[in-house]
């Protein structure tokens, strides 16, 4: 990528996409257990068409779900960024914020902190006036994570779509705006 975006935080490196981290980021994160609440794990093509979508939304918009890397040892923990809400059904267009991390990841604080940096890019950056986060009501660490940035329940803005949970196929939004960000 021409942009060669890099925001460093005091333990994660957020980056644009290079070919290498594809097999360690899908080795790690199409698991079982991390896609449990994401559709389930991803077959040859859906991966293919998830790289595609995250390329395109860094070429077309000027940010992605970019890769997380650990500084001290530059371990690809999973995703976490911004794109432009694109979901059947869902508040087309919004910025919305999105991570996915590994499961030897989970419960240190990496989500958050990438999380967080990724806010204050939405708003100070990119020019966010809101962010919103998908889920579904299944996912509690997710929107656990949702509400522990400061992002409140949008009802108003949720909407019917199977892609996620088949049990419960409603994506449940959180949002949070540049007035309400204390990052």
């Amino acid at each position: 990528m021409a942009a060669g975006f890099r925001h460093e935080t005091e333990r994660l490196i957020l980056r644009d996409w290079r070919d290498e981290d594809w097999p360690l980021f899908w080795d790690g994160t199409n698991t079982p257990d991390v896609m449990r609440w994401l559709g389930g794990v991803a077959s040859d093509t859906k991966r293919q068409g998830a790289q595609e979508r995250l390329l395109s939304y860094e070429r077309d918009h000027g940010h992605t779900f970019w890769v997380v890397e650990r500084k001290d040892d530059n371990a690809i923990l999973g995703f976490c960024g911004l794109k432009r809400c694109n979901q059947q059904g869902g508040p087309t267009g919004m910025m919305e914020i999105g991570w996915r991390l590994r499961e030897d990841a989970w419960g240190k604080g990496y989500a958050k902190e990438a999380a967080s940096a990724s806010l204050n890019l939405a708003f100070e950056r990119f020019g966010a006036d809101e962010v919103i986060a998908l889920t579904v009501q299944g996912n509690a660490p997710s929107w656990g994570l949702m509400k522990a940035l400061g992002m409140r329940r949008r009802e108003d803005l949720d909407f019917a779509n199977d892609e996620f949970d088949k049990e419960n196929p409603v994506i449940i939004v959180y949002s949070i705006s540049k007035g309400d960000w204390h990052g």
